[in-house]
């Protein structure tokens, strides 16, 4: 194959072309110091750079100052699952949480294994259709914090507006649509978010937490397992995931030359239209799983008239380089994730075919 396709594919996903070129322009000699950002001891001040600028960024992008700490670490979401309940709910406390699809049915299993739990809200019963509305939500009497996941890359849901509950902390699984579009950062005491959609390769956890909830984290789990052991070592307490540090800053000076999270939602926001316009103009052939108030401008969930058609399009649509289109056995159907650095001409060609497939097959 002498031509990149369009890869539509939840995770790992696409990454910039662009920072895929400069990786692969540097990854012999890293700035001059004879050998590759691989091979670099994680302690040199060439990767101590890396690792600082990739801090600075995020936060200038996110609009945070210096109360807040980004950590770099490893274990995926599914491991924060777990350090979130293990350093935050402390006896006598409720861990509260919104359910609003696999991830966050995931995120609270862990949790039970902890301590208390309360289901704040959950739109399981409607397969997922939607984000629970804030009047919905009901709180425990004594929460510890309120955990949301923001996206939600099975069922093509998103949350349009976050909650706020005053002194409780906010936390939440971004791994799907961190910097996808403008939010108030400042909302939430803790985000966490899995690398390998929206921010570099997988093998890096990003973890952005405000400084207070650093203090007195249980001396009773292990050292890994505190949030303060990475932040009192600049996420460096041991070796780290030094490539995908790297990529991630380069990606963050990526959506900053792009116009920030400004420019980055607007273009999301027009070449997800594209496909959602494909679906609502399509006179019922598509059906698109999640409640219009809900849509995610992440991944966009869809049904044809019967499974045949499901796969014949995704077979047809992989050998015309769109890759990556079958859904989650959950919802069956396709999926198209559009991730920041899935291109507009990318989700016209998607379009394009989507038109094309129905007039042959309408």
């Amino acid at each position: 194959m002498t031509t990149r396709i369009h890869n539509f594919n939840a995770g790992p996903a696409a990454l910039p072309l662009e920072v895929l070129q400069e990786a692969q322009a540097e990854l012999l000699n890293f700035n001059d110091t004879g050998m590759s950002i691989l091979e670099i001891s994680h302690r040199s001040k060439a990767y101590e750079e890396v690792n600082a600028e990739a801090e600075a960024t995020m936060k200038e992008l996110l609009g945070l100052g210096d109360d807040y700490r980004v950590l770099f670490l490893q274990g995926g979401a599914s491991l924060q699952f777990a350090m979130i309940p293990m350093n935050f709910l402390t006896p006598g406390k409720t861990a509260d949480y919104i359910l609003s699809g696999s991830w966050s049915e995931k995120a609270l299993k862990e949790a039970k294994l902890i301590g208390q739990t309360h289901v704040a809200a959950t739109t399981a019963e409607e397969n997922y259709k939607r984000i629970p509305s804030l009047s919905e939500i009901q709180l425990s009497s004594n929460p510890a914090y309120v955990h949301i996941t923001s996206n939600n890359t099975i069922f093509g849901t998103q949350w349009a507006e976050f909650p706020t509950f005053g002194d409780i902390p906010l936390m939440t699984d971004m791994s799907s649509d961190i910097l996808c579009r403008p939010f108030d950062a400042s909302k939430f005491a803790l985000i966490y978010a899995g690398a390998q959609k929206n921010l570099g390769p997988s093998g890096v956890t990003v973890v952005i937490i405000r400084k207070d909830l650093l203090e007195n984290n249980p001396k009773t789990i292990p050292t890994m397992l505190r949030y303060e052991t990475h932040a009192k070592n600049d996420s460096l307490y041991n070796t780290p995931p030094s490539f995908g540090v790297y990529m991630i800053s380069r990606v963050l000076r990526w959506i900053k030359a792009n116009g920030g999270l400004a420019g980055i939602g607007e273009h999301n926001t027009a070449k997800a239209k594209l496909i959602y316009d494909a679906i609502d103009q399509s006179g019922g052939y598509y059906r698109g799983h999640a409640e219009p108030g809900s849509r995610s401008i992440m991944n966009i969930t869809f049904r044809l008239p019967n499974e045949d058609l499901e796969k014949a399009f995704a077979a047809e649509a992989a050998k015309a380089g769109l890759g990556g289109l079958k859904g989650h056995r959950s919802v069956g159907g396709l999926r198209a994730s559009v991730y920041n650095a899935m291109t507009r001409e990318g989700c016209q060609a998607l379009r394009d075919f989507m038109l094309e497939f129905q007039r042959k097959n309408g």
